[in-house]
């Protein structure tokens, strides 16, 4: 019989062989402690940010109620349009854009542009003839070029139609009823096409500025986009709102072929507003930019 102090050695050095780890154990682990890691501080939780309310939409004008005019521009889009839309939009005016196809090819930002900030547009032919010296198949396929590449470009058909120069005769009414479309003339000029001066554009639509207007002046004519800014700061001082044509009480109910402003079409005065004769017509190229 084994004694007792025996037994305890011996249970002694069994208890420390299996304390012991073995060689290929201790292979496995990291020659030196690794660092504990801190424990990350909590984040502060953002703050949320306040969701901007939206801009309340300008009231339309109730040119029933107020005193208004509209400035309708020719031939366009000309190649200083952006700066005239420039203009329009600092001073909340809106505008009645009468488009040649020819230039919405050559210029589609500034047609878009016109439609996405609340102007008018309104169909003036492809090319810019006479009509009174074209067959209805011409005229016909003249304001539909127009229609088709103005809807392609803006996403929107010019809803009315201002003949080149201004000259009607019954093939256009015709063709205007067919395209189910009214046709608007103008009762005040600028004469800006012939003066090219800034101070003779602001006294002729000074001197023709009234109540429900229709002013005829041209985008491509640089004196007329550079006197705008005093044009309108001029008629607000005088009680204006200058709006669209669709915005003036007498055009919310125009027929397919009837004719605005009333009397219009008779008054023969008008044609000197307009450069009826070839070499006074504006000279631009379909792809001179913009």
């Amino acid at each position: 019989m084994k004694s007792p102090a025996r037994m305890i050695l011996a249970a002694g050095c069994a208890i420390g062989l299996l304390s012991a780890p073995t060689a290929a154990w201790s292979a496995e682990q990291p020659t030196s402690a690794a660092k504990p890691t801190s424990t990350p501080k909590p984040t502060a939780t953002p703050k949320p940010t306040a969701t901007p309310a939206p801009k309340a939409k300008a009231k339309p004008v109730d040119c029933t109620k107020v005193k208004c005019i509209a400035l309708t521009f020719d031939d366009g889009p000309g190649k200083y349009a952006d700066k005239l839309l420039d203009t329009l939009k600092k001073h909340g005016a809106k505008a009645t854009f009468f488009l040649e196809g020819q230039y919405v090819k050559s210029r589609p930002a500034f047609a878009k542009r016109m439609v996405v900030e609340g102007h008018d547009i309104g169909n003036h032919s492809y090319t810019h003839p006479k009509f009174t010296e074209s067959p209805v198949e011409k005229i016909r396929e003249e304001l539909q070029r127009t229609q088709d590449i103005v809807k392609k470009v803006t996403g929107r058909y010019p809803a009315t139609i201002r003949p080149p120069y201004g000259l009607l005769d019954d093939d256009t009414k015709t063709v205007a009823t067919e395209m189910k479309m009214p046709i608007v003339l103008w009762n005040g000029g600028s004469r800006d096409w012939a003066t090219k001066n800034e101070k003779a554009i602001y006294d002729e639509v000074l001197k023709n500025a009234k109540r429900d207007g229709v002013i005829l002046m041209h985008d491509w004519v640089t004196q007329t986009v550079t006197v705008m800014p005093k044009l309108l700061t001029e008629l607000k001082r005088r009680g204006y709102h200058v709006v669209a044509v669709s915005s003036l009480p007498g055009a919310k109910n125009l027929k397919p072929g009837d004719v605005y402003p009333p009397g219009a079409a008779e008054d023969k005065d008008l044609t000197s507003d307009s450069p009826t004769e070839d070499q006074n017509a504006p000279v631009e190229s379909p792809t001179d930019g913009g």
